[in-house]
This record gives structure tokens, sequence and C-alpha cells, in this order.
């Protein structure tokens, strides 16, 4: 039995630069019997991002209005920048008591981690790094790998989620999944909306980015002590960053070798989640064990919103 949902769009960030791909989005689950609201929010424009921060940050605190009912799902439009300006309109006290153990699920990536590490640190709520409208939902070939695993990450109260890349060193550890995309996490060092995760399991992505700009992020979040108080780092997809013939050598395989043999805890490589058209969903926020050897990795999880 299909079960339709309600799902609220909103748009911390930039504006759809793709009508067409909203249309598609729109298509796909009006046709499944979805009911999408706050699609106005695709049509806002204020210089290169979708509408002013005001309005932006309002598309959020309206969730913690108690005269409006919760929909299922909160869908970001897209990421690009903006959602940093944003970050301190946010009503954290409002979203906590609203949120806080609801069958409600956030989803969004890259620049929307800003959001999900915000939420988590000043408020304690948890949301799910995946898909989203333009990209995913909207995407000329929609993929049924991303389309499977939203649904059932969304909708069982555990998951377990599996890599066949092998590890260069056997690994057993749990602790709380967090992270997200690696140049937005890394600018809220210092910030009050960087979650002081302890003991927890790290996982990163980035897109367009040369191998050693990843390595200057991921040195700053070593020289900063972060890397130094969790269990693992999950490397997810690092695609689009271009060779130069002035790298000699230097590429994405060497950058983790190196960043292996200076922070001090496991590296796991092969996650798939980042700027990928076959994308997992993953709760930001979630209890997780992490088991990876020489065939592989295994992360269970459980302790995340599901929906009623």
């Amino acid at each position: 039995m299909t079960v339709h949902r309600t799902i609220e769009l909103i748009a911390p960030s930039g504006y759809p630069h793709d009508p067409e791909a909203v249309h598609r989005a729109l298509q796909r689950f009006h046709a499944q019997g979805h009911r999408v609201e706050g699609v106005e929010v695709t049509k806002r424009r204020y210089q290169r991002f979708a509408g002013t921060d005001g309005e932006r940050a309002a598309d959020l605190n309206r969730l913690a209005d108690p005269a409006r009912a919760l929909p299922d799902i909160v869908l970001a439009v897209r990421g690009g920048y903006g959602a940093a300006r944003i970050l301190h309109g946010l009503d954290y006290e409002g979203l906590q008591r609203r949120l806080t153990d609801q069958p409600v699920a956030l989803v969004g990536h890259s620049d929307f981690t800003a959001i999900q590490l915000a939420l988590l640190a000043r408020a304690g709520v948890k949301t799910f790094g995946g898909p989203m409208i333009t990209s995913d939902f909207g995407a000329e070939e929609l993929s049924e790998f991303t389309l499977q695993h939203f649904w059932s990450a969304l909708t069982k109260p555990t998951m377990t989620v599996t890599g066949t890349t092998p590890q260069a060193h056997a690994v057993n550890v749990s602790g709380m999944l967090w992270g997200g995309n690696l140049a937005v996490l890394t600018s809220l060092i210092g910030t009050p909306y960087m979650p002081p995760v302890q003991g927890g399991i790290l996982f990163l992505e980035d897109v367009n980015e040369q191998p050693f700009r990843v390595e200057r992020m991921i040195y700053q979040l070593h020289l900063s002590g972060i890397l130094a108080q969790q269990q693992a780092l999950v490397l997810g997809d690092f695609s689009g960053g271009k060779a130069y013939d002035y790298d000699n050598g230097y590429d994405l395989h060497a950058m983790i070798e190196q960043v292996r043999s200076v922070i001090g805890i496991p590296v796991v490589t092969g996650l798939q989640f980042g700027h990928v058209h076959n994308m997992l969903t993953l709760p930001v926020g979630a209890e997780a064990h992490l088991v990876a050897d020489a065939h592989g990795f295994k992360l269970n999880l459980s302790g995340y919103p599901t929906l009623a």
C-alpha cells in the first residue's frame, strides 16, 4: 500500500536555476499521490539566493509554529550557498519544542549541512543527509537507488548501509553519526553552530574541490582537535576536482593516505554519499555501529526519526 505524504519545500540557500527540474520533481511527487506545500519558495529570487535572509529563515521557523500541522517531510530545494547567513535567525528553542521526537524528516545535503549541524548543536534535532528537489528528485533520469533508499531510510527504524571498497585496516566502532559537506562543516568550526560531538563517526563529502583543498580542510578538522574526538572518519564522494601536471602524482588516493597517516583514527572510504546520482540517505545524529575490513564496510544505524 502506498502511503501519501505531505512534503513541505524549503529554500535556505540558492534558487533553482532549472525550473524544469522543479517541475519534474513536483510531477513525480504528485503522481505518487503526495501533497507538496511551499512550492512558492522555488520561485523566489534575491541576488543569488532563494529569497532574502528573512524569507529563507522564515521557511524553517514556520515549523516551530504550534498552530500549523507538521508535514511528514521537509525537503530542501537545492544547496549552493546562503544557509550560513540565516543560522543566527532560526528559532532554535521553538524548533526544539516542536520537532524533538516527532515523526518529521528534514532532508537535504551540500549547503544544507549548515542547517543540519546548527539544529543538532542548538536544538538536538536529528535530520537526514539526502536527496534534494532540483539535483535529485528533479533529475532528467531519476535514480531508482536514490528513491528507494530515501523512502526506506525515512520509514524504517533501523537501516544498514554497506560498501564493497576494501579497507586498509579493520574497524569496529560505535558512536553518533554526523557530518555532511566538508567545506560547509569546516566553516562552522569555532561557531556556536558546530555540534560538540565526542566519540562520533564523522562522514564527509564535497564536490569540485582539488585534493589539496580537501586535505587542507581535513587538516583544519585535525588541527582544531575535532578529529581526535571521533571514533572514525568515513569519506563519501569527492568528485569534480581536476588533475594538474603540477600535482605530480598527488591525487585523491595520495591525499587519503596522507590523512590516514596523521589523524590517528580509522579512515573508511567508499560511502555512496555526496553529489552523486545514486545516493544514500543518512540520518545525522543517529546511533551508529561501523565495521570494516578488507572486504568492505557495514554501517548499522538506529535512533533517528521515522515517518508515522
